[in-house]
């Protein structure tokens, strides 16, 4: 089957570490007419002169300053022209024919507009820590099948509601439609684009053969205060720009339950942060208004059909049982 050339976009920071393994993989499932570009966010590590020396084919592009995920993402699709586009993280190993699977599953769906992989942990490769993304009514998006086994996830590939940019191919004709990702810096910005995505109709398909394995949370820290406030804060801009008002409105009440156990669990622990990501989220209401007017003004899908997307929210001992499972998970 052929595969139009890609180009593989791997953003990093402070990950001179992973980088070695993660490109010997990647050079070894790539045609001659694919290219790697590695966005370099101001490392400490000098990461972009050790990668430029020790791996000549790929391409480097050194940011004036860390840009985060989705700022490095974006310089990198910026800087290519290929119709197929593999985002992976810097801290990921792909699995042989990782890459073949994911074509395959996008080539199987010609309305899917990206196909996503499954993330395993680097010290569990049989468990999954990520087969794509979904959104809770409470306006939580979270990794799907996180803690399943590898062998439980179906065989063949199948749609869900949205990629995570750790691992997904995607069509440069909806980035061309929908937009690139959000300036979210890190954390979230997959979920916005996977609304701005299914909002135009694009659908996203899971490639279950298509693994890489990661480690997890190596950038910001698992529970660490960055990546707190980062989550509080991106997830409001999310569901202010993306959600539809009909669906807004039915999940708000799970939204404000879960927001009101947010801001308890933060006072009792002492984790300021988490409140103070949504506070600078609700600071940028006047902008956030406006993305959503244009992005909403946009949308050609019924809302029915946008939202069998969203599924029932987790109880908060269940929540609660996943975070102890996943620091277990991570280690």
């Amino acid at each position: 089957m052929f595969r139009p050339p890609l180009a593989v976009v791997i953003p990093t920071y402070n990950a001179l570490r992973y980088l070695p393994a993660c490109l010997s993989a990647i050079q070894k499932q790539l045609g001659p007419d694919d290219e790697i570009v590695l966005i370099d966010n101001r490392s400490r590590d000098r990461a972009g002169a050790w990668v430029r020396a020790h791996f000549p084919t790929v391409r480097v592009i050194e940011l004036p300053y860390n840009t985060g995920f989705a700022g490095g993402v974006n310089a990198g699709i910026a800087a290519t022209h290929t119709d197929l586009i593999l985002l992976i993280n810097d801290d990921a190993l792909v699995e042989p024919r990782c890459i073949d699977a994911l074509w395959t599953a996008l080539h199987t769906y010609p309305q899917a507009g990206w196909a996503a992989g499954v993330l395993t942990f680097s010290r569990r490769p049989q468990i999954v820590a990520s087969a794509g993304i979904c959104f809770h009514a409470n306006g939580i998006a979270i990794d799907r099948a996180i803690g399943m086994t590898v062998a439980q996830l179906p065989s063949r590939p199948h749609p869900i509601f949205g990629a995570s940019g750790g691992l997904a191919l995607i069509r440069r004709a909806m980035l061309d439609d929908v937009g690139r990702f959000a300036d979210f810096f890190s954390y979230l910005e997959d979920a916005d684009l996977a609304w701005r995505a299914r909002l135009r109709g694009w659908e996203c398909v899971l490639a279950p053969a298509a693994r890489a394995r990661h480690v997890y949370s190596a950038t910001a820290g698992m529970f660490s205060p960055l990546k707190q406030r980062l989550l509080g804060r991106n997830r409001i801009r999310m569901l202010i720009r993306c959600l539809p008002t009909p669906l807004l409105l039915a999940c708000l009440p799970a939204i404000l339950f879960y927001d009101i156990l947010a801001a308890a669990y933060a006072s009792l622990r002492r984790q300021p942060d988490m409140l103070a990501g949504r506070l600078m989220a609700l600071a940028e209401w006047p902008q956030l208004l406006h993305q959503r007017r244009y992005i909403q003004m946009r949308r050609t899908v019924p809302v029915h059909e946008l939202a069998r997307w969203i599924e029932p929210p987790p109880g908060p001992i269940a929540t609660w049982q996943m975070q102890l499972r996943l620091a277990q998970l991570v280690g």
